[in-house]
């Protein structure tokens, strides 16, 4: 096995721990804005801002390198009619037939149900799909490695990245959201991860009146 080539590191930039300090903070303040939003206005957002978020996604830590992820950007109305109509689909019979009523319960205060106007309102939808594997022209598999935590932390910075940005996502995952693989014409070898709704919140856009946990209750410091 051939040794890989290495290149020196070189940060950003050299800052004070006084500035990290502020940078956090800074952050952790800015991200606290960020919530999950269902009602979303037809405000058109440039496509070279969507391109850039995934971009930065692209950039994520991954197992061996192999950058196991692809990003499906719709904006035609018709394809996200169709997602639509299949997505509501799935989900009654996941309201109806599959979810445990223990489930329902969590889900009661958020207001969800199988109706996703959502996926027609918003500008733009991304499609996520991990990559089990890799086929080449000559139909030579290549296992990944750790793809969904490889594609879970290109995800976070692709929804950070777009808040930084200026707008407001929705995660949505119906299971097992087959049908974007026929929709979207996606292989075999891709299943699909989640479903972001992206766009400008709408002008009367409401969110659950919730609250995060604290500190102590996510974290021990060792």
């Amino acid at each position: 096995m051939s040794n890989p080539a290495f290149l020196p590191y070189k940060p950003l930039q050299e800052i004070s721990e006084n500035e990290m300090k502020k940078n956090s903070l800074d952050f952790l303040n800015k991200i606290g804005f960020r919530k999950s939003i269902r009602h979303f206005s037809d405000k058109p957002v440039p496509l070279s801002i969507i391109k850039n978020c995934i971009k930065a996604a692209g950039t994520a830590p991954n197992g061996a390198n192999l950058q196991p992820w692809k990003f499906i950007v719709i904006s035609s109305p018709k394809v996200k009619q169709k997602i639509r109509i299949a997505a509501e689909k799935e989900e009654e019979t996941f309201y109806k037939d599959w979810a445990p009523q223990e489930w329902l319960e969590v889900l009661k205060p958020l207001g969800t149900n199988e109706e996703k106007p959502f996926l027609e309102d918003a500008p733009y939808l991304i499609a996520i799909f991990m990559k089990k594997h890799t086929v080449d022209s000559q139909n030579r598999i290549s296992k990944h490695y750790y793809v969904h935590e490889s594609v879970g932390i290109a995800t976070g910075i692709l929804i950070t990245a777009l808040h930084f940005s200026g707008l407001v996502t929705l995660t949505h995952t119906p299971s097992p959201m087959r049908f974007l693989n026929e929709i979207l014409d996606r292989p075999k070898n891709e299943k699909p991860y989640l479903l972001l709704v992206v766009g400008h919140p709408a002008d009367k856009a409401l969110i659950p009146n919730i609250t995060k946990k604290k500190f102590g209750e996510i974290c021990s410091i060792i």
